[in-house]
């Protein structure tokens, strides 16, 4: 059974974004230590638009071979004119208002998305599934998430895109690593409890 992976950033109140979902304020701590870090134990997380000026788009993938992200996290890419933003990766999008892909290398998935993820997920491969977001997508995922990977960010938002859009409701997870980095930044990985 694969892993599904919540990699995502965070502000110290656990907010993804501004209540635009714009995570802009979070570059300045991607210094080079962190960056080092980031393409060592996880390059397969930066876009093709952020690997190739990088020269770094030939890395290979360490801990995921599929992506799901929803329709606000694929706007990002379209509109800076990428239709596949992580051509390196298996690549779907969770939307209701696309009704046809702008690139052969991405699929839209507009029905059960938890149907979908299952399905993902009991594929055979040695790599897992990077769940991109954003925050409503991981609403719904958030009772197949098999792990989270957190990069807080030394910011306070005081609103914004959560982490989750989710009902209330207890889903226990197992802390398994903290890294701290000379910036503040801190990356925890927990999986879900069972």
């Amino acid at each position: 059974m694969r892993k599904l992976t919540y990699y995502i950033a965070v502000s110290i109140d656990g907010f993804i974004g501004d209540p635009s979902g714009d995570a802009t304020a979070f570059l300045p701590f991607v210094d080079e230590e962190l960056f080092a870090f980031l393409k060592a134990e996880y390059p397969e997380t930066m876009s093709t638009q952020g690997r190739r000026p990088l020269g770094i788009d030939d890395l290979e993938n360490r801990h995921f071979d599929t992506i799901i992200q929803g329709r606000g996290s694929y706007d990002v890419a379209l509109r800076s004119g990428d239709t596949s933003p992580y051509a390196h990766l298996r690549q779907y999008v969770v939307s209701h208002s696309i009704k046809e892909s702008p690139d052969p290398a991405v699929e839209i998935v507009s029905g059960d998305v938890v149907a979908n993820v299952r399905e993902l997920k009991a594929e055979d491969g040695e790599f897992g599934i990077y769940l991109c977001g954003g925050a409503h997508l991981a609403g719904q995922l958030v009772g197949e998430i098999d792990e989270l990977i957190i990069k807080t960010y030394p910011l306070v938002l005081g609103s914004g895109m959560p982490m989750f859009a989710a009902d209330f409701a207890l889903d226990e997870f197992t802390l398994e690593s903290v890294r701290t980095f000379g910036n503040g930044v801190l990356v925890r990985k927990y999986d879900r409890k069972p």
